[in-house]
């Protein structure tokens, strides 16, 4: 399979740098200026004014003291002369040790789709043990939605992803993140193309659901799939989960498009309750049906139409693994939630 040439508009590194050209130029600062009355053309100088200093344009006159104002940005305010700043915090709200002696910044490389990156950063949020701000990971998002349709260029129909997923990298990196985190199933099968040039490791989701799922108890022999028809066609499920044992049941083609493929369409578009849920809870009890164990969540927009509660065996969602994979990378114990 070969995929479509990239568009000359793609942000490939080289032709357009990643970070030069995607940011604005800093706006100038405008002066505020008062409007001056028109000039009197050759006033008579003032006898009575000769030797006196012509007052400046600004605040004050030369002489008057100047009304304080705020601590300049080149110097911070001290807490004695700022007593509000020398309020130590309470220990009550001081931030789990865990958390706060943990070096990393969490960069999520998103936008496919938007609505699963928000769902993805909130995952993230309420698996991270704390009971304030200051318990929780740093982090930088980038969300691309212009990034091309990853199920297109796999099925030769659309431009490759790869030099976008590639300068989104390269724009987290720039912004001070140690790690890189992708919630989307399909995008990993251009992990590889990009890997090596991020200059940052990538926790490689699908591969954090395999070894999710090897350690269930009791015992997952057989699992099933709803993904995209991308994820499908790519093996990345079927290559991971052979490493650990585990055989991988999917749709027949019919459900794949009208129902899998069709729900993943009505979430993107916003549904998320009416049909979309119908249509993904029927492709999933065909899973079960042949067999299935646990069903997989493989895109991250099917959670957001598919209920737990709607599969009559674990739902297992690869965002709610993901996050939980960088809360104990950051030395934490994720706190429980949602799905298998």
């Amino acid at each position: 399979m070969t995929s479509s040439p990239v568009p000359e508009t793609s942000p490939w590194p080289g032709t357009k740098p990643c970070l030069e050209t995607s940011l604005p130029p800093e706006p100038v600062p405008l002066q505020e200026t008062s409007p001056s009355p028109e000039p009197d053309p050759s006033p008579e100088p003032d006898p009575s004014l000769e030797g006196e200093p012509l007052p400046e344009a600004g605040p004050s006159l030369e002489g008057e003291p100047l009304p304080e104002a705020g601590p300049s940005p080149e110097t911070s305010p001290s807490p004695e002369s700022h007593p509000a700043l020398a309020i130590s915090p309470s220990p009550a709200i001081n931030p789990s040790p865990a958390i706060r002696r943990s070096p990393e910044i969490i960069g999520i490389l998103g936008g496919m789709g938007p609505a699963a990156t928000a769902d993805f950063y909130a995952k993230l949020v309420s698996t991270t043990p704390g009971a304030g701000d200051q318990d929780h990971l740093r982090t930088v998002i980038w969300s691309d939605p212009t990034i091309p349709d990853r199920t297109e260029a796999l099925l030769g129909d659309g431009p490759d992803p790869t030099p976008w997923l590639l300068d989104g990298s390269r724009v987290l990196r720039e912004a001070g993140a140690t790690v890189i985190a992708i919630p989307c199933n399909t995008a990993h099968a251009f992990v590889p193309r990009i890997a090596d040039h991020v200059g940052l490791p990538i926790v490689h989701m699908i591969d954090e659901v395999a070894q999710h799922l090897g350690a269930l108890s009791p015992r997952i022999h057989t699992a099933g799939l709803l993904a995209t028809t991308g994820t499908v066609r790519a093996h990345l499920y079927q290559e991971w989960l052979d490493r650990v044992g585990i055989r991988l049941v999917l749709p027949g083609t019919d459900s794949q498009d009208r129902e899998v493929m069709a729900g993943i369409r009505a979430v993107k578009a916003g549904d998320r309750d009416g049909p979309a849920t119908a249509l993904l809870a029927r492709a999933a009890r065909r899973l079960t049906a042949q067999g299935a164990q646990a069903v997989i969540a493989g895109c991250t927009e099917i959670p957001l139409g598919l209920p737990v509660d709607a599969v009559e065996v674990p739902l297992v969602d690869p965002a709610l693994v993901l996050a939980r994979a960088l809360v104990r990378r950051a030395g934490a114990k994720p706190t429980p939630r949602g799905a298998a």
